[in-house]
């Protein structure tokens, strides 16, 4: 291609809403657009970029035994009420009424609609396996669009979704597309790590997040530094590494604060005066004890029911590993209201003892056996000092609800637990049969009895692989493609357009490497050398071809836009040299 005859816009200085180096350099390369905020427009470069990433996609899909369809993109609202997520799926999803008032949506996600599809298409347990993607425009009313294709409203995203008569065959087809998208990552040169994470609004279990490392991640990985584990921090198990802390000594009163108004000594289960000690902080300073004695008490309304959960005061609650243990979609704090009339206790001071009978307690693990702590007394500005959790107070459900941070070990093998930032590229999900069940998807089996279908779904955004593969793959003069992705494999470089043999033999190397299957750049504009090279550097194809001063001699000047330096190399023997790479 003529780079005169197509749209490369590129620009000279960063746009003044970009925040990340692939937003900076997909638009200065002239690869995106923006229309509206988290709505862009793919350049013929971009749009070449796209479709190298869809046929990775294709052929990986392919070989995993997955079949391409393309769904609507607009859903009527009945489809998500039969599945139950038109009321909860929240103000992301984008709604809206045709001329006769009825309701749709345009598509966030498409198990309501694939499921309607097979519901209607496949009766019997002899066409199942079956796995269905296509690859499609996907719409959600984000809160807040940033980082260029990273965080849109509209984006392109391949999903997939499986179908099987049982849960072996289920494993057999996440196990095949798990190995498919570690395929299609490495394709891509990213650099990235499978971990385990919670399924969110899409539902189900058993899954996980494809991450693509990087510093301006919004996800935080957690991973041992001596075997595989790895997990989102949301879901990321740990051993803490000050447990003993909690069990050892009681309060002393030499170890308050200069002016605090603890008494001298303390008896198990004493009420102690705490006026204005609301915080972790603030008890830590009033008793001069560390945060690990103290038990944080946290009220919620799980689904809308109430609960308390336990947690260490140096630890924060994990919110969605309640939801995952209670099997629940929502967990929210109590209003202060709600604490005073469903607790009978007061924001600030809640604590385990005495709650009434009919509120569940869930504790962290590291609450178990805990001595000497203290708690608070479920009245104003009073604690409870040297409580013992095994005997003064009631727990119903023990298990992991804490966030894990850094010092904390692997439940695993022990290693010391390490932190990175990751851009979630891909996720996989064993649905089981969340939305079969729902909407009455079933198959007969070979005895004739009707089963609902088990389910799994898998998803790339294919739009946001673009921006992460720039986030790894480029440096201080612009993007630096992967040979698989990028949109052409050489850049071809004129100096001098005046030259009638310079301008020959460009010519003939352009013949010649299209001849040979080589995708071509050819960059014949009339205008300055430096500009042109600084464009090249911009848009970072793997290979740079300059025709300039030696052209008569037959030389031509190359570079790899991975290396530094240069090399000169006989044009006749170019088209071989690119064929080698």
């Amino acid at each position: 291609m003529r780079l005169r005859h197509t749209l490369i816009p590129t620009l000279r200085d960063d746009p003044s809403d970009a925040e990340t180096a692939s937003h900076r350099f997909m638009a200065r390369a002239g690869l995106i657009r923006q229309l509206a905020s988290g709505v862009y427009t793919y350049l013929p470069l971009g749009y070449r970029v796209l479709r190298n990433v869809e046929r990775i996609i294709r052929e990986e899909m392919e070989k995993a035994g997955a079949v391409e369809l393309l769904l609507p993109a607009l859903h009527p609202a009945e489809l998500w009420q039969e599945s139950g997520r038109w009321d909860v799926y929240g103000d992301e999803l984008m709604r809206l009424k045709d001329r006769n008032g009825r309701p749709f949506a345009l598509g966030a996600t498409h198990e309501e609609a694939i499921t309607s599809l097979v519901r209607d298409e496949v009766k019997s347990y002899k066409k199942l396996p079956l796995t269905l993607y296509q690859i499609q425009t996907k719409f959600r009313d984000e809160r807040r669009p940033r980082y260029g294709l990273l965080r849109g409203r509209e984006f392109l995203m391949k999903d997939a979704y499986s179908f099987d008569a049982s849960q072996e065959g289920l494993d057999q087809s996440y196990t095949r597309m798990y190995d498919a998208y570690t395929a299609i990552f490495t394709r891509c040169g990213l650099k990235f790590r499978a971990i385990e994470a919670d399924s969110g609004a899409i539902g189900g279990s058993d899954t996980h997040e494809f991450m693509a490392l990087s510093d301006i991640g919004e996800d935080t990985i957690v991973h041992c530094g001596q075997c595989d584990y790895a997990a989102n921090l949301e879901l990321a198990e740990s051993v803490g590494s000050v447990n003993a802390k909690a069990d050892a000594g009681g309060v002393a009163a030499d170890k308050a604060e200069p002016g605090a108004t603890a008494p001298a000594a303390f008896g198990a289960g004493q009420i102690v005066e705490t006026p204005n000690c609301r915080t972790i902080a603030q008890l830590t300073r009033f008793f001069g004890v560390g945060p690990e004695r103290i038990v944080k008490s946290i009220a919620l309304l799980i689904d809308g029911r109430p609960v308390v959960a336990l947690v260490r005061g140096d630890r924060e609650l994990n919110e969605t590993k309640i939801k995952r243990m209670l099997g629940a979609t929502s967990a929210e704090l109590m209003s202060e209201q709600d604490i005073t009339d469903k607790l009978g206790s007061v924001a600030g001071f809640i604590g385990p003892v005495n709650l009434p009978s009919d509120i569940p307690i869930m504790a962290d693990e590291e609450i178990r056996g805990m001595r000497q702590a203290i708690v608070g007394a479920n009245a104003a500005d009073r604690h409870l000092v040297d409580v013992d959790a095994d005997r003064d107070f009631r727990i119903n459900l023990y298990g992991d609800l804490r966030t894990a941070t850094a010092g904390d070990r692997c439940t695993r093998c022990g290693g010391e637990l390490r932190f990175d930032k990751g851009i979630e590229v891909g996720h996989v999900f064993k649905l089981g049969t969340k939305y079969s069940e729902a909407m009455r998807a079933t198959y007969l089996d070979d005895s004739g009895k009707s089963n609902p279908y088990i389910m799994g779904c898998y998803g790339i955004g294919v739009s946001r692989l673009l921006a992460a593969i720039v986030e790894q793959h480029h440096n201080d003069a612009g993007i630096v493609w992967p040979a698989e992705i990028t949109p052409y494999r050489v850049h071809l470089i004129v100096i001098q357009t005046n030259n009638t043999v310079q301008m020959e033999l460009a010519e003939k190397l352009y013949r010649d490497l299209q001849n040979a299957g080589c995708d071509v750049l050819y960059d014949d504009r009339d205008d300055r050398a430096g500009a042109k090279f600084a464009d090249a550097d911009l848009i970072g194809l793997p290979l740079r071809v300059t025709v300039g001063k030696r052209a008569a001699e037959g030389i031509v000047e190359c570079k790899r836009r991975s290396e530094a330096e240069s090399f000169e190399l006989a044009a006749d023997r170019l088209t071989d040299f690119v064929r080698s790479m």
